[in-house]
């Protein structure tokens, strides 16, 4: 992104473009060195001590392991160094070295638990001096984060690449740290579950919680009910022998694996081969759309519990974590209620409306999940005061719901705040924490009833090509909120580490990055001119997709699993890092009462190039139907530009513009901000504090 700015400013001002990006620069790392901790470390660590000089990193550097080993600690080493060798360039060996000659020892003491449970210990010791390095923790997974925290640690010097003499003791806050990918609305393949667990582990997640059965799929291979997937998947699933893999490649990496199969709503894709499981009468097919859908199980059927109990103790032997998720959520009861036979037994039975009756079949259900020695989690509608203390509560409603199920007893998770499908930028996720609201007035005891927290990526608007996107990088900022202590909570320090870890996770092999450019190539079609592609990233940059659940609302026809995502709302990142950078730019001038001139330069430039902009991409739409769809956006930042143009030439008068000049630029900005082709124009709230300044605000005198 930086690249096309810079790009951008040579193509339009020549020399001068240069000076401009220049001065730019300078403004940009005078910001990030007054806000920037000293390492560049995401997450914070719990403790962290500075030393003196610094540990040289060439060819030579080696690791050696000491006190306890096993293979997967070896398997770690082997990868640590490999990946040091990709981050550095330089030919480091793979294989662990003698003790005496290692640059880095490695120490254990004692195995983790077989299969990984939650609250283990998951705590290390970094020390690094010009001399050499030390990392040491109780048990392997300890050993596994402090690995990555050394990786963050090296980078570029005056005199080679080099790790900062440092003494870091660290631990994670919360014990449960997860990613949920729904791998049901999409399928998503192996090979991108594999990398975002290797960005999970870079950034020490250490729960994957993968969405397996929905109504759009049912993703799993089954060999006891083997219809489930044939016929409930269009041959999109996984088999056990590859469940069975990705599960040990989540536990070298430290990470634990926590199926979902939703029932007794969402499971529209088990209905296809069995209806019989169902409350309503067939056939069933796959559903297409997205939504909350009528079908849901019977639970008034004894052959229901038959059913999942086969099932459930198939796939309870495949997991191994003690963990169970049965999903629970949004079943709106309507089958139920236009079923004669079910409604007689809730009368029978003295079950009063629909949740009494899903709380018997969570009771049934719940007993299943037991008898095959796991422990049932699900989604906010599962609770019930007559169930176990033993299941735990995984809310999408927030803190309240969390707080009332912790002070009766219960564990929970926090994913309120967490959905990356929801397009939220980075610093809105890292606010939010599963000890605040209703929470935070929680004994310490129940506090401690919350685990943590995931990310929830769901699939309705996500494919292969584009998922990373939308997960990384602000994931990263959920991992922190959920690892660091709670008073890390400065965004403008997150967004500048964000940056760094954003640039080492595509070295991992993730594509959240180099995507974009990808699909805005397919875009604009084998005909565009260079400048006509540099006209498109111009105006995508400063682009952003419609936000919540209103891209369903505002699709120009119904989408389905069956729609193509080939369009600039599917290619684009979800958070502009250019919008946010010009709209800090704005803040700092703002700030020096408009007396920048720097600045004023730099935004006059850039403004220009936004307004200029228009003419360049119009001829590309003409040819490609898919960038004809933005052609009105990319009048509206053309039109933005002449507004931004105005208000600094009103500040350079020295007065106040008129009212109303005001009312009339602010009531253009308006119309701006409305989505179009379900894309959001994201510097006009920046260029509005513009106009305000320019109408007597900041720039004379009073406070922004």
């Amino acid at each position: 992104m930086v690249q096309d700015f810079q790009q951008n400013f040579v193509h339009n001002f020549g020399w001068r473009g240069f000076l401009l990006l220049f001065l730019f620069a300078l403004l940009i790392l005078k910001s990030i060195s007054a806000q920037q901790p000293a390492l560049n470390l995401l997450p914070i660590p719990a403790n962290i001590q500075p030393g003196a000089g610094s540990l040289r990193i060439d060819s030579s550097f080696s690791a050696a392991l000491t006190g306890y080993t096993e293979p997967r600690l070896e398997r770690a080493a082997e990868r640590f160094l490999q990946q040091l060798a990709r981050q550095t360039a330089l030919p480091i060996g793979r294989k662990a070295a003698r003790l005496a000659q290692a640059t880095l020892v490695i120490h254990t003491d004692h195995p983790s638990k077989e299969i990984q449970e939650v609250g283990e210990d998951e705590s290390y010791v970094l020390e690094i001096t010009g001399g050499g390095a030390k990392l040491a923790a109780p048990n392997p997974l300890g050993i596994l984060h402090g690995l990555q925290t050394f990786l963050q640690l090296v980078d570029v010097s005056s005199d080679g690449l080099a790790a900062p003499a440092v003494m870091i003791q660290d631990k994670p806050r919360f014990p449960w740290r997860g990613l949920m990918i729904d791998s049901a609305r999409h399928f998503i393949p192996l090979e991108v579950i594999r990398r975002n667990l290797d960005a999970m582990e870079a950034v020490k997640m250490n729960v994957f919680h993968w969405h397996l059965s929905d109504n759009q799929g049912f993703r799993i291979e089954s060999k006891r009910l083997p219809k489930l997937h044939e016929m409930g998947s269009d041959g999109l699933f996984y088999t056990q022998e590859e469940i069975r893999d990705v599960i040990a490649y989540a536990r070298d990496r430290g990470i634990r694996m926590v199926p979902e199969f939703d029932v007794p709503g969402h499971s529209t894709a088990w209905f296809v081969a069995h209806p019989e499981l169902a409350s309503g009468p067939g056939p069933y097919e796959i559903e297409r759309r997205w939504g909350v859908f009528d079908p849901a199980m019977d639970p008034t059927k004894e052959t229901t519990y038959k059913f999942l109990d086969e099932f459930i103790g198939e796939m309870a032997k495949l997991f191994p974590d003690e963990f169970f998720h049965v999903g629970g959520d949004e079943v709106n009861g309507k089958q139920w209620n236009a079923n004669n036979q079910i409604q007689e037994f809730m009368r029978a039975h003295g079950l009063k409306n629909n949740q009494a009756l899903q709380a018997y079949f969570n009771k049934r259900l719940q007993a299943i999940v037991g008898k095959h020695s796991k422990s049932m989690i699900g989604w906010d509608e599962i609770f019930d005061p007559s169930l176990p203390k033993d299941i735990t509560i995984h809310s999408w409603r927030g803190q309240a719901s969390l707080a009332t199920a912790a002070k009766q007893g219960y564990r929970g998770l926090l994913s309120n705040g967490y959905y990356l499908d929801l397009g939220w930028p980075a610093a809105r996720h890292y606010a939010v924490d599963p000890v605040s609201g209703d929470a935070a007035n929680l004994s310490p005891e129940e506090k401690q009833r919350i685990l943590g927290g995931e990310s929830c990526m769901w699939a309705e608007y996500v494919n292969a090509e584009n998922i990373d996107s939308r997960i990384w990088p602000r994931n990263a900022a959920i991992a922190e909120r959920l690892w660091s202590p709670a008073e890390v909570r400065d965004p403008a320090s997150m967004y500048a580490r964000l940056d760094f870890i954003s640039t080492r996770l595509e070295l991992l092999g993730l594509t959240h990055r180099t995507h974009h450019g990808r699909m805005l190539h397919r875009i604009a079609g084998a005909t565009a001119t260079t400048e006509e592609f540099a006209a498109l990233q111009t105006l995508t940059d400063q682009l952003e997709p419609v936000k919540d659940y209103t891209r369903e609302q505002t699709a120009p026809a119904e989408p389905t699993s069956l729609t193509p995502m080939n369009r600039v709302v599917d290619a684009i990142p979800l958070e502009s890092d250019a919008a946010r950078r010009f709209s800090e730019l704005v803040n700092r001038f703002i700030a020096t009462s408009c007396l920048d001139g720097d600045a004023a330069e730099l935004l006059r430039a850039q403004f220009t190039t936004w307004r200029d902009n228009d003419a360049k991409l119009q001829p590309l739409a003409q040819r490609s139907f898919l960038v004809r769809e933005v052609a009105a956006r990319s009048q509206d930042l053309s039109t933005l530009a002449t507004i931004g143009l105005a208000a600094l030439d009103a500040i350079a008068k020295h007065q106040p513009a008129p009212d109303s000049w005001k009312t009339r630029q602010l009531s253009a900005l308006d119309k701006l901000k409305t989505q179009k082709a379900q894309l959001l124009l994201m510097p006009v709230p920046a260029v509005q504090k513009l106009v305000e300044a320019a109408a007597g605000g900041a720039c004379f005198g009073a406070k922004p």
